[in-house]
């Protein structure tokens, strides 16, 4: 890192030899003045705080709606979605379906300080680290298959609950509006991805609150420049879960779950400043348009580790706009360092190591440090392999700002319209069918507005209206 890397502080030449590499090929004025320039576009193209902020809070309202539906589990939106990092049909959106009456709590928790009403399963932690096994405490529920079918004798009179079967009997037991046209792909770890009438791609996580205060507070307890206490009280407070996939290399992976914090790393890379994010959505587009990997080698959850390890161990004051390439320089040179000796440590558990067992074959290896590397030396010219910054940079200013206006504006609309959709049963459970209120139809005449505007201009330009469907489409992706 910029200051510090893994589990270590740089000295003050340390950080800026780190830094000479860039400012040895380029003047400092040139790099800070494009990358202020790059800063200003992220936020046309829909990344900027002010976007970002609305994001979070349309998907918190959005899980409020789903409060209550279901007795069973509790479902929230996780990932980039949460975290407001992408629009409406760009990337996937990951939704997290917690059991409800379902604890598991690690040694030491008494079972009388928990509700009666709830199954309690007690976390092994002799495992690989950031991993548990989860052993029968308490059984309230018999007669619910979720929870009886995992359960498995493991032979020294303890029934320990099986991570694979709890998700065979959860990707059972989805179902979808009928009126959906829903296509389910290959499960990938813990989570069952699907996509909804050939656009919205879903990934289904299935998961479990657990009770760990000595992981969180040992997180807690480490001297940081950031965030600030009351977001690290914060992140306590919302605690953890444990989701059914084992270590890849374990033999008993089967067996085995994830010590996870979704809930209290969305809040963390809320509280990101605009530069931060900004350097966090470019790592992102770098991975998926340039390094490419096939099979999850190197995830996008790696770079958000970068990012957390340098927002904890830099002052706030150096991510500005006028670093973002600097910063975006310094996350490069991090992945580098992860791949080739193949060791990331898991911002929430150090122990854990993201790059172990990554899969990661010696061709890669050597072609994705070479790639990184050329980018380095590229320096802030990178930028301009990414297809999407490109096209905002060599666009005319009316047309960019025109796009940037829509494409928000659309967003807006579509999300604002989903909060307002309260599904209404009658005492069968058969939904009603009710008149759309005033702001919903003010909200369905704008979108009418927009599409025609997008046709006349199309028109204008001398491009077909038949591709009008897919322009707006593209535009949310």
């Amino acid at each position: 890192m910029a200051e510090g890397g893994f589990g270590c502080t740089d000295s003050e030449t340390d950080r800026v030899h780190r830094h000479s590499s860039l400012y040895s090929r380029h003047s400092r004025n040139y790099v800070e003045s494009v990358s202020v320039e790059i800063s200003t576009i992220m936020t046309r193209l829909g990344y900027g705080e002010e976007m970002r902020k609305w994001r979070v809070k349309k998907y918190k309202d959005l899980d409020k709606l789903s409060i209550g539906r279901q007795k069973e589990e509790t479902i929230i939106t996780a990932g980039s979605k949460a975290e407001g990092l992408t629009s409406y049909l760009e990337s996937d959106h990951d939704m997290l379906h917690l059991q409800n009456f379902i604890l598991c709590v690690e040694t030491g928790i008494s079972l009388h300080t928990i509700p009666e009403d709830m199954d309690v399963f007690r976390m092994d932690t002799r495992v690989y680290p950031g991993h548990c096994i989860l052993l029968l405490e308490r059984l309230v529920h018999f007669t619910m298959k979720i929870i009886t079918a995992p359960l498995c004798d493991n032979g020294y009179g303890e029934f320990l609950f099986s991570s694979s079967l709890f998700l065979d009997e959860c990707s059972a037991s989805l179902s979808f509006d009928r009126r959906l046209h829903v296509v389910q792909h290959k499960r990938a770890g813990p989570s069952t991805p699907h996509t909804i009438n050939e656009k919205q791609h879903t990934d289904t996580v299935h998961a479990l609150r657990c009770l760990c205060p000595s992981v969180l507070q040992r997180w807690a307890a480490r001297p940081r420049q950031w965030p600030l206490p009351v977001i690290v009280q914060k992140v306590v407070s919302l605690g953890a879960y444990v989701t059914p996939t084992g270590f890849k290399d374990s033999v008993n992976k089967h067996i085995e779950w994830r010590i996870c914090f979704n809930s209290g790393e969305t809040e963390l890379i809320n509280n990101l400043n605009d530069t931060q994010a900004k350097v966090y959505v470019i790592l992102k587009m770098i991975l998926k348009y340039i390094l490419k990997p096939k099979n999850k080698e190197i995830t996008s959850y790696i770079l958000k580790n970068i990012v957390l390890w340098q927002a904890e161990r830099n002052p706030q004051t150096r991510f500005s706009a006028y670093s973002l390439l600097l910063w975006l320089h310094d996350g490069l040179r991090e992945l580098r360092t992860a791949i080739a000796k193949k060791y990331m440590p898991y911002y929430m558990i150090p122990e854990r190591n993201l790059m172990e067992a990554c899969g990661i074959t010696n061709t890669l290896h050597r072609k994705w440090v070479a790639d990184i590397t050329d980018m380095l030396e590229e320096g802030p010219r990178v930028i301009l392999r990414l297809e999407k910054i490109r096209k905002a940079i060599v666009a005319s200013p009316e047309p960019m700002l025109w796009y940037s206006k829509t494409r928000m504006e659309l967003e807006m609309l579509l999300l604002e319209n989903r909060t307002r959709f309260k599904p209404r049963t009658d005492d069968n459970g058969d939904e009603l069918i009710e008149e759309p209120t005033f702001v919903e139809n003010a909200i369905i005449l704008r979108l009418i507005e927009v599409w025609e505007d997008m046709r006349e201009r199309m028109l204008l330009e001398g491009s077909s209206v038949n591709d009008c469907r897919d322009i707006f489409d593209a535009m949310l992706m």
